[in-house]
């Protein structure tokens, strides 16, 4: 039997924020992938080692947990006034599924150096030194997101004294802005801003369900059995926990109209992410570091493809920045109440401060932008080798 040589495919290894993930130049991919569909998801599950029923993915790129297992794939603009397009697939660890439904905030952070890097960016916009405004267009959900890359002698400067939790050793701080992230949807779907979601079996619980960054159904932590101040130990080693979470958030999209029924959930894994906020409180970080209750003013935890996240996701920090500006949200009454235009919030790893800036305009609330710092590194550069995908 004739067994055929592995293909190679140019991609870089990135971290961006808390996350991880294998970067391709779209022209760089197999011509058969280089249009949405079956070759191009076997593919990049391929490359990350799904679907695995050992849980390791290793025999793939992948990090066994929804932070380290994503793919992004960047191509010169369409866009008027874009300098790149930035898709993001969310690989499932142990089922044969690509989720395009969302956006990856965190690897945001590194679609600026990469595009840099890689000659997506026009050089005329490149100083030698300074900040190199990086404009990004999110196809997942057809948002601009603007990224301010520092410049040091022509070169994406990496290193740098930006601490970020959840994140071992500091970089260079890249700051991000996510323009109009909710444009012309409304940024409440059921009208709401504090609803009673019903969820057969489980309780009935108010919920504020936002859909900002990425749609996201925040609820009390009292309310569901917990203090705010939870790790991923507490979560994740309890099978009827996440199975609670799920439910509530199948039941959180129906509301949502983000599905028509709660099978569906399933095959919508990336969004909405379910969180729980609580007010200020003292905890130990994972690190072992105290985060006092001075020092923020709110908790909260967000689960992200089935488990308690170690930090936080980068387009859920949006829905938070979002919610906690807008006077009677459950995130804005975990942290208050009252009009802010910025919050500091605990998380598994730390805290992480975002701003908001949101309006409301003819009853209905519009957010303008929504900013944040993270940092982004090369990990490696090279090929993937994976076996010649045939669907």
């Amino acid at each position: 039997m004739t067994h055929q040589p592995q293909i190679q495919i140019p991609a870089t290894y990135m971290r961006g924020g808390t996350s991880k993930g294998v970067f391709f130049n779209l022209t760089d991919l197999p011509a058969a992938a280089q249009q949405p569909g079956p070759v191009r998801d076997q593919l990049l599950l391929r490359v990350i080692g799904s679907p695995d029923p050992y849980g390791k993915q290793t025999d793939g790129m992948g990090g066994a947990t929804s932070s380290t297992s994503k793919t992004v794939i960047l191509s010169k603009s369409n866009e008027a006034g874009h300098d790149v397009d930035y898709l993001f697939g969310q690989v499932a660890i142990d089922k044969a599924f690509v989720d395009w439904s969302g956006n990856c905030g965190n690897l945001t952070a590194a679609v600026g150096s990469f595009a840099i890097a890689n000659g997506l960016v026009d050089a005329a916009k490149i100083p030698d030194n300074g900040i190199c405004e990086v404009r990004i267009w999110q196809a997942n959900i057809k948002k601009t997101i603007i990224a301010h890359v520092p410049i040091t002698d022509g070169q994406v400067q990496e290193t740098g004294d930006f601490e970020l939790d959840g994140v071992t050793f500091p970089a260079a701080e890249v700051k991000i802005d996510f323009v109009d992230p909710v444009g012309d949807a409304a940024m409440f779907p059921t009208g709401n801003l504090v609803d009673e979601l019903e969820v057969p079996g489980i309780g009935t619980f108010k919920a504020t369900m936002i859909a900002a960054g990425i749609p996201t159904i925040f609820l009390n932590a009292a309310d569901i059995g917990f203090k705010g101040t939870e790790l991923q130990g507490d979560i994740n080693s309890d099978p009827q926990i996440l199975a609670r979470f799920e439910t509530i958030r199948a039941y959180g999209a129906v509301k949502m109209g983000l599905i028509n029924s709660v099978d569906e959930a399933a095959g919508r894994q990336h969004t909405p992410k379910v969180a729980f906020v609580a007010p200020s409180e003292s905890y130990t970080a994972s690190s072992g570091k105290v985060i006092a209750a001075d020092d923020i003013d709110l908790n909260v935890r967000a689960l992200s493809m089935g488990l308690l996240h170690h930090a936080m996701m980068g387009t859920a920090a949006v829905a938070i920045a979002t919610a906690s500006a807008i006077p009677g949200t459950l995130v804005n009454l975990a942290a208050g109440g009252g009009d802010r235009t910025s919050v500091r919030f605990g998380h598994p790893s730390g805290t992480l401060k975002v701003g908001a800036d949101v309006q409301q305009i003819d009853g209905q609330w519009k957010a303008q932008k929504v900013s944040m710092s993270r940092s982004a590194r090369i990990l490696m550069t090279g090929c993937v080798h994976i076996p010649e995908v045939t669907v």
